[in-house]
């Protein structure tokens, strides 16, 4: 005797109804104008100052150190200085920043001590910079006697971009699929081999990620180096790490504190270039990035 299966019930496609397709629609184009509002906001903005900013865009502006003559004034100091902090930084951010997420995400995840951590490390991502600032101010510039250095402002923005750097490398390290950390141990390998050869080149595209975040937070910050003691006006490049030193915000800010029209035409030049090093930057990460995809995909 063969047995007669219920009965589908009817399904009702909802796009269809006047109701659902008119919510849809009106969905679509809410997130279509949440997408294009900043962007037509931030096109006006970026070709308001790349306007004022052409004038004093040449080599001579990258190449020349401040003066108190505007038409003279160059931006090199600030420039170097920047691409210095931006490299101590990551390299003081990312060693520790990653292996303090491997050993929360690998190693010990279930423990009140990892527990703390975590909960400590989220409450830091939100905490203002101008606070990091003063924190460097107290350890590195006064206690440990690095004095407005170079190195004590890296490790300020160390400190800062950090917790970010932790998050994003945890959350890359989640979503690599636990069967693979079986089959490599199955297989007889270490957890370090495990970590080593298998989840952290799977994982490599988020932490890329991450650190593209980190780093285009600390490339625009002012607040942490003006209290920790960078300088608004040197005409010399930075030498060591002990070395006195500014950076393109704090020369930005200079500029425009300054009542005449022409250093807020080198205000604007200044905007540009920082920028455009910042997209630079993110530049390279991206493809690291894509070149870590396709490793993995291939």
């Amino acid at each position: 005797m063969s047995v007669v299966p219920p009965p589908t019930p009817p399904t009702v496609d909802i796009s269809k109804t006047r109701w659902g397709g008119l919510g849809e629609r009106l969905f679509v184009w809410t997130s279509l104008g949440a997408v294009l509002i900043p962007l037509a906001i931030l096109a006006v903005l970026i070709t308001d100052v790349a306007v004022d900013a052409i004038g004093r865009l040449d080599m001579g502006f990258l190449t020349n150190y401040p003066s108190r003559r505007a038409g003279q004034a160059g931006i090199l100091p600030a420039l170097v200085g920047s691409l210095y902090l931006i490299g101590l930084t990551a390299l003081i951010t990312l060693p520790l920043g990653i292996g303090a997420a491997i050993y929360l995400e690998e190693y010990d995840q279930k423990s009140r001590f990892a527990t703390f951590i975590e909960i400590n490390i989220a409450n830091l991502a939100g905490v203002p910079s101008i606070i990091y600032g003063l924190l460097g101010l107290g350890i590195f510039v006064n206690a440990l006697g690095l004095g407005r250095s170079l190195i004590a402002g890296a490790l300020t923005l160390a400190l800062l971009v950090m917790p970010i750097v932790i998050m994003a490398t945890r959350e890359a390290l989640r979503a690599v699929p636990g069967d693979l950390r079986e089959a490599a141990i199955g297989l007889g390998a270490t957890k370090w081999q495990v970590i080593r050869q298998v989840v952290l080149p799977q994982a490599a595209p988020g932490i890329l990620t991450g650190t593209i975040l980190a780093v285009s937070r600390a490339i625009g910050e002012t607040a942490p180096l003006i209290v920790v003691g960078a300088w608004t006006y040197i005409t010399f490049l930075p030498d060591g790490l002990d070395a006195e030193f500014t950076a393109l915000p704090i020369q930005i800010y200079n500029w425009v504190s300054r009542p005449q029209a022409a250093f807020a035409q080198n205000a604007a030049a200044g905007i540009v270039v920082l920028l455009t090093v910042m997209l630079a930057i993110n530049l390279v990460a991206v493809v690291l990035r894509n070149r870590a995809q396709k490793r993995i995909g291939s």
